[in-house]
């Protein structure tokens, strides 16, 4: 099985996966044959592992807050050191998770609650990506510039 297609590749940074994700749960759910139920199932699976990965994004704010910090000093410190990308995540972190919660978290989310599969928590989850969102695009350029401090002075209120 190739890695793009195996439930554990859950980078949501291919977009090539993503759409190939998208196009395999528009088709499961599209259809309301009892043969698709293996397929529903093994889709919702791989929803719930990717949502596992950034549940940190339909969360509290301030579990939010904490885990995107861990990940920015995590990012950081590779490109800090060479290994990580070709330029510092400062300069794009607040457009990106817009970006992030527009492109991924969002429709993850509302794909959650289609399926009922967690009941009344995926609306909790929707709402909760909804809102950080929000809190993210009025407070996130001050939060970047608040973290690119800290990194400065080598420290950080969540590491």
């Amino acid at each position: 099985m190739s890695s793009t297609n195996h439930p554990l590749c859950f980078t949501s940074f291919d977009k090539e996966l993503v759409a190939l994700r998208n196009s395999r749960w528009a088709k499961a759910f599209s259809v309301e044959e009892e043969s698709a139920v293996d397929v529903k199932a093994t889709i919702v699976i791989e929803h719930i592992m990717q949502a596992a990965d950034v549940a940190h994004t339909m969360q509290h704010w301030h579990v939010y807050q904490k885990w995107n910090e861990k990940l920015f000093v995590e990012m950081s410190q590779a490109y800090a050191s060479g290994r990580g990308a070709a330029n510092d995540p400062a300069l794009t972190w607040y457009q990106s998770e817009l970006g992030f919660f527009d492109n991924y978290v969002i429709p993850l989310a509302k794909k959650l609650d289609e399926c009922g599969v967690f009941g009344v928590c995926s609306d909790e989850c929707y709402s909760y990506a909804m809102e950080n969102r929000m809190e993210w695009e009025s407070k996130g350029e001050t939060i970047v510039k608040d973290m690119v401090s800290r990194r400065g002075e080598g420290e950080s209120d969540f590491v």
